[in-house]
């Protein structure tokens, strides 16, 4: 699997609320991040090419 960077613009109350929540579980943000865009439904059209 090829990895991709995504940036993205937080504010800072945003942030540091990302920071402690992954903190207070131990986990790291890209898995806070990951876990949230697996919850969403998929989406009807799978080819994004189109789009």
């Amino acid at each position: 699997m090829k990895n991709k960077r995504l940036n993205v613009r937080l504010t800072d109350k945003r942030y540091y609320k990302l920071v402690i929540l992954s903190t207070q579980i131990d986990r790291t943000i890209s898995s806070l991040v990951d876990e949230w865009i697996d919850s969403l439904p998929e989406p009807k059209n799978q080819n994004i090419t189109e789009a």
